[in-house]
């Protein structure tokens, strides 16, 4: 059975980092691309960022490029999201998502096969 279970939100403001962690279980980890989407009130789940299984390939959104860092520690089964210079914009659920079929990271929520519980992330201005 696959869990993933997201850690690290918390009220932070506006200019400080935040590093958001996912704990994977019962899949082959380093097989898999994941992401990290996010969903703030009254709006769409939107991809944030996202990597490949074995290569780890980054991708990312263009509102949080060259601020988020996505990561993935295969041994240990972890997956990060360092993000800096936080926005109120910033604000929402943000949940870790993998892909159980696409050897590359697609950006659309249906093409993810399992999700974790999500985390809050509060940016204060």
């Amino acid at each position: 059975q696959v869990q993933l279970v997201e850690s690290g939100g918390g009220l932070v403001q506006a200019g400080d980092p935040l590093r958001l962690s996912c704990a994977a279980s019962g899949l082959t980890f380093n097989s898999y691309s994941m992401a990290w989407f996010r969903q703030a009130p009254g709006k769409e789940r939107e991809f944030v960022a996202g990597i490949t299984g074995a290569a780890g390939n980054t991708y990312y959104a263009e509102s949080v490029n060259g601020r988020f860092t996505i990561s993935r520690d295969n041994a240990n089964h972890m997956l990060y999201l360092q993000m800096n210079s936080l926005k109120p914009e910033d604000t929402a659920v943000y949940y870790c998502a993998v892909d159980l079929y696409s050897r590359s990271v697609l950006r659309i929520t249906k093409s993810y096969d399992y999700w974790g519980q999500g985390t809050q992330v509060t940016v204060s201005s």
